[in-house]
């Protein structure tokens, strides 16, 4: 019998079914698994004195927003001094604030303020690469002799049978290009994996290691805040003897070099040495961007009896469909790729003492009703909240970004290239640009996949620039800022503001089943509609299914001998029982 009617989950009497043996040891219950944690990107947050940059002021103002969205947890990413180069993750000083982002005392008056409210605070931890305006670099560049000159990764040139100047090997930047930038005065060339305005720093160093626990880490712990997001966390360590890597891309004169500097020799090392040292006396926790890897390499950096760092990010979910080694080379997806995607993350830990994430979005990735949705005016609201529906369902422990909780979406497609600000795009369009050939292919690619779509400011109310800013904002604020906006949700119980706010009540509430619950896939080959079930120690179930189309499509009940009662749908009118409209999600419980 499925019931339809118990709509409001706080009311569900949830009765036990028969046991069923789960394949995972007991999980240990942890407040930071089961906590929900909101991302803000500074600088098109929220500002506050109306010089079009979001700054720390304008998030204090908002804290009761976050609380009274469910948050737990804020994320705040990077807001150290900084040229500002690749948007904060060129950091020139870890011990100063950004100047258009405020103040080391508007940041106490910040973590003081988030704790009043019960919400806790973690920091974004940039320490594979500084600023080369950072002054550790700059006395590592001016001479060879410099005491800091070893800090950073310094190798003489080779040359080619020619006599010309070549960088030390073939390994290409993430951002495009040599991963290698030659510097005249001293005739050497120095590592940077992203833009050349971020050396890396040589991890080899111990008194290097020690002036970036000191300034990163000591000093930010001492203020108070709740933890680290760990950036680039499994970079640190490479490979020393730095030779060639394999030739993926023909096409290019520079390589994929994860090769020798992902999971390096020593990377655990400095993991359990921040640990013991930091992490552990503070009773901090942190979130490691541990990067690509195999599932057995994954879980030695967030198994609990490591010590190194209490979950991760995997990328299966958020990369379905690309090339890992280069975003733009898109290839496509279909349901299937996405359950797999889905299944693989959400089953990471099971069998183990090892925790993870589950996110769709962040400051990295373009929108999620764009990516994995449907966008357009119809179906924007209704795909965003079966999205919604999906994210809140799973196990691991749950990251928003700011502004999916209101359903924004990519750039439009007409903007051009000219309004795409983030140095990975711009970079990539300027060397691809020219070579393709079909600069409209690419800008279909860009305006699907890059950063960008994720940075355009958050759009607070209908009035002009998105009540973002009195001013003139930064970047372009997204064209549809009338009709998506937090003003015109908050009190629309149809919004997809107040779906979140429901959908976050109910994860809470059943926590047993979405936080901790062990993934059953219940119609791998359907293309439509993804089924599934939540299972969790004591076997009660949670029954979720959601039409991933735009057409509607026949519900067939997969357990019917079971009893089913709704806690949560997208839909305001009656459900159908044989019938699932375009982008419906409902969630059941099994009786």
């Amino acid at each position: 019998m499925v019931n339809h009617q118990s709509v409001n989950h706080q009311s569900v009497n949830h009765r036990t079914v028969s046991h069923q043996t789960v394949s995972h040891q007991t999980v240990k219950h942890q407040w930071w698994k089961e906590s929900i944690v909101y991302q803000i990107w500074p600088a098109s947050y929220k500002d506050s004195n109306g010089d079009g940059v979001g700054d720390i002021r304008g998030i204090v103002d908002t804290l009761d927003y976050l609380k009274e969205l469910g948050i737990d947890v804020i994320w705040i990413s990077p807001m150290y001094d900084s040229p500002q180069d690749d948007m904060g993750y060129d950091i020139s000083d870890y011990e100063k604030i950004y100047e258009k982002y405020g103040t080391l005392n508007d940041m106490e008056d910040l973590i003081n303020e988030s704790h009043k409210r019960g919400l806790k605070i973690i920091l974004d931890l940039v320490i594979n690469h500084t600023s080369n305006q950072h002054e550790w670099f700059k006395e590592s560049r001016s001479s060879k002799t410099n005491p800091k000159r070893d800090w950073y990764i310094w190798k003489p040139p080779r040359y080619d049978e020619n006599g010309n100047r070549q960088p030390p090997n073939n390994w290409g930047s993430y951002f495009s290009g040599s991963a290698w930038t030659y510097d005249q005065l001293t005739d050497e060339y120095y590592l940077h994996l992203f833009a050349e305005s971020q050396p890396d720093l040589n991890w080899e160093n111990k008194l290097a290691r020690e002036a970036i626990y000191k300034s990163a880490i000591l000093f930010w712990l001492q203020k108070g805040i709740d933890g680290f997001r760990i950036d680039t966390a499994g970079m640190y360590s490479k490979v020393q003897s730095f030779k060639d890597v394999p030739i993926i891309f023909p096409d290019k004169d520079f390589q994929p070099c994860k090769l020798y500097h992902q999971h390096g020799p020593r990377i655990h090392e400095f993991h359990k040495e921040i640990y013991e040292r930091f992490i552990e006396p503070f009773n901090a926790i942190t979130v490691g961007e541990v990067g690509h890897s195999t599932r057995e390499e994954s879980l030695k950096y967030v198994s609990e009896e490591a010590k190194e760092m209490n979950m991760m990010f995997l990328f299966d979910v958020v990369e379905v469909g690309v090339d890992s080694r280069d975003r733009f080379r898109y290839k496509g997806y279909d349901l299937i790729d996405f359950k797999r995607a889905f299944h693989t993350q959400s089953s990471f830990s099971e069998g183990t003492d090892a925790w993870s994430t589950i996110f769709i979005e962040n400051h990295d990735q373009p929108r999620s009703i764009s990516r994995f949705g449907n966008d357009s005016p119809e179906f924007r609201v209704q795909s965003g909240k079966a999205l919604a529906t999906l994210q809140v369902a799973l196990t691991g422990t749950e990251f928003i970004y700011q502004g999916q909780e209101i359903g924004m979406i990519n750039l439009p497609r007409s903007w051009d290239i000219k309004e795409y600000q983030d140095i990975n795009t711009v970079n990539y369009f300027r060397e691809n640009g020219s070579k393709t050939g079909d600069n409209e292919k690419l800008m279909d690619v860009i305006n699907l996949m890059a950063r960008d779509n994720a940075r355009s400011p958050i759009q607070w109310n209908s009035s002009s620039q998105g009540g973002f800013t009195s001013g003139t904002p930064w970047t372009r604020v997204h064209d549809n800022y009338e009709q998506i906006n937090v003003e015109s949700q908050l009190h629309d119980p149809t919004s997809m503001l107040s779906f979140w706010k429901q959908a976050i009540r109910l994860r809470k509430q059943y926590k047993e089943l979405f936080v901790y619950g062990r993934l059953e896939i219940l119609d791998w080959e359907n293309e439509n509609i993804f089924t599934f079930l939540k299972i969790d120690e004591r076997g009660n179930k949670a029954y979720v299914v959601i039409n991933f189309t735009a057409k509607s499509v026949n519900f067939v009940n997969l357990l019917p001998d079971k009893t089913l009662t709704l806690i949560l749908s997208n839909q305001s009118k009656e459900l159908s029982e044989t019938q699932l409209m375009p982008y419906e999600s409902r969630i059941y419980l099994v009786q």
